[in-house]
């Protein structure tokens, strides 16, 4: 196969053994909007059997659904002669059956059913359609491979993976795909011969993250500056108008998820259940878990566990960089005339103290999706870890309080506190800084009562200044080339 598709290493094993396999296999896949289920699916498949695809239209009746069904099925399988549209999806299915039948046997066919959520329109019978035809056919059918996927995520996962119904168990894999890692992201800008150096590619990523949609807005020849201010501050931009279609396009009631971003935008160092259901007015209970539940889904949230505390102690954190780059900077300036803004306005927002407070944030956030990375780089890949975060209160006055952002509990008794600091040149350290870190350190262990050997672990862009105050606080560093 030519090498058409950048990454994606893990899911494309997970292709192989599915198109190798002797047995009927029945695979979801499911994923934000705009991160390349199609693609990759298409791109694997199109030239390995009998290939059809049918893609479910956004509010479409289940009439408009089945005459592009009627579309598709003519094209594969009746040579392009025109079929009368079924005039319902048992038919539609019963029909894509015995086409099914007739074809050799030695052959795979490779059923794809995408944007399965808009095809399953609860009035339409889709689904009890696509069991039936599953459980009493497909599933005997060795050269089969059907694949359901949806933009969706918590759809996939309600009616798909943990269906209850006739779909109970029948799935043989499953694929969350999610947006491309650092590695991926350079990979790609590679094969699109768009060279960039690292530290370019990280301010690009923290603004709109590994979205291969957001990606193909990138053109050759520019900083990452100059293509922030392109894509993001532009009426012309892929980026301008793309925050409110995102979570339409995937959330019911999408007005409350965003609500929940908001907050989290506000405060990305992540705030509780308790603080989170405060600060957006929602009730307690089933429907706000529901929500925090769907955002984690897609990918736009993640739960951090307080260190050695109880399981509701801990904090959720908004980590798509593109939801917290738009409510920071595009979502105010929206508002004036973006053909008034200066071309070169987000180059002036550079060592602004608004945008110093974002990109560490943002860093923040690059380091979570790259945890393995920073574990590998540590030396401790094949060490059993849990990562938490941790805050403590002081509870008097005049004590101190501290944060630590990332905390990887080691097996081996050890445990690594991770500080995470983004700056254009080497980080300095300075007295203050120095005294910071052994604090944080030194109330750590008092108020965790731990025994275990602490590591002051910092991770930087272009690593850390080797002075007096270095050699006194910290016991590894870690620099941007480590989350490649």
């Amino acid at each position: 196969m030519k090498k058409t598709i950048v990454g994606r290493e893990d899911e494309i094993k997970i292709l192989n053994e599915v198109y190798e396999s002797s047995e009927p296999e029945f695979l979801a896949v499911y994923g934000r909007r705009r991160i390349g289920k199609t693609y990759l699916i298409h791109e694997f498949f199109k030239d390995k059997g009998l290939y059809f695809e049918i893609t479910g239209m956004k509010d479409g009746t289940t009439s408009e659904q089945l005459f592009q069904f009627a579309y598709e099925f003519s094209r594969q399988f009746n040579q392009g002669k025109s079929i009368v549209p079924p005039k319902n999806w048992v038919e539609a299915l019963n029909l894509l059956h015995q086409a099914i039948e007739k074809t050799d046997k030695n052959k795979k066919i490779i059923l794809f059913f995408d944007e399965l959520p808009w095809l399953a329109s609860p009035r339409s019978r889709f689904l009890n359609a696509l069991e039936h035809l599953w459980n009493r056919y497909l599933s005997k059918t060795k050269n089969i491979v059907m694949i359901v996927c949806g933009s969706s995520a918590s759809w996939i996962i309600k009616n798909i993976i943990n269906n209850k119904g006739g779909l109970h168990g029948r799935l043989t894999r499953k694929i969350r795909l999610l947006p491309f890692t650092l590695s991926e992201t350079e990979q790609y800008l590679k094969a699109r011969h768009i060279e960039l150096d690292r530290k370019q590619i990280i301010d690009l990523y923290m603004a709109m993250g590994g979205v291969p949609k957001y990606l193909s807005y990138i053109t050759r020849g520019k900083s990452a500056a100059q293509i922030i201010n392109e894509v993001c501050f532009s009426l012309s931009g892929g980026l301008y108008q793309e925050f409110d279609n995102l979570y339409k396009s995937l959330f019911e009631g999408y007005e409350n998820h965003i609500a929940i971003v908001k907050a989290l935008s506000k405060c990305t160092q992540g705030l509780t259940k308790e603080e989170l259901l405060e600060d957006t007015k929602l009730t307690s209970g089933g429907f706000s878990s529901k929500i925090i539940e769907e955002l984690i889904d897609a990918g736009f949230l993640i739960y951090v566990p307080s260190f050695n505390k109880k399981k509701n102690s801990g904090v959720y954190r908004l980590i798509d960089e593109y939801s917290y780059f738009y409510l920071t900077w595009i979502k105010d300036n929206s508002k004036i005339s973006f053909e008034s803004i200066d071309p070169e306005f987000w180059i002036k927002k550079y060592r602004t103290a608004k945008w110093a407070t974002w990109s560490g944030l943002a860093f923040e956030s690059v380091c979570f999706k790259h945890i393995q990375k920073i574990k590998k780089a540590l030396g401790i890949s094949g060490v059993s870890s849990t990562e938490s975060g941790w805050r403590y209160f002081s509870r008097k006055k005049g004590e101190q309080g501290a944060q630590i952002d990332l905390v990887i509990d080691r097996a081996d008794k050890c445990i690594n506190l991770c500080e995470m600091k983004y700056s254009d040149s080497e980080f300095l350290i300075d007295k203050s800084y120095e005294e910071n870190l052994q604090n944080k350190k030194r109330i750590f262990r008092e108020e965790t009562n731990t025994n275990k050997t602490l590591f002051t672990t910092l991770v930087t862009t272009y690593g850390v200044k080797k002075n007096q105050h270095y050699f006194s606080s910290v016991d590894h560093q870690l620099t941007m080339n480590d989350l490649f």
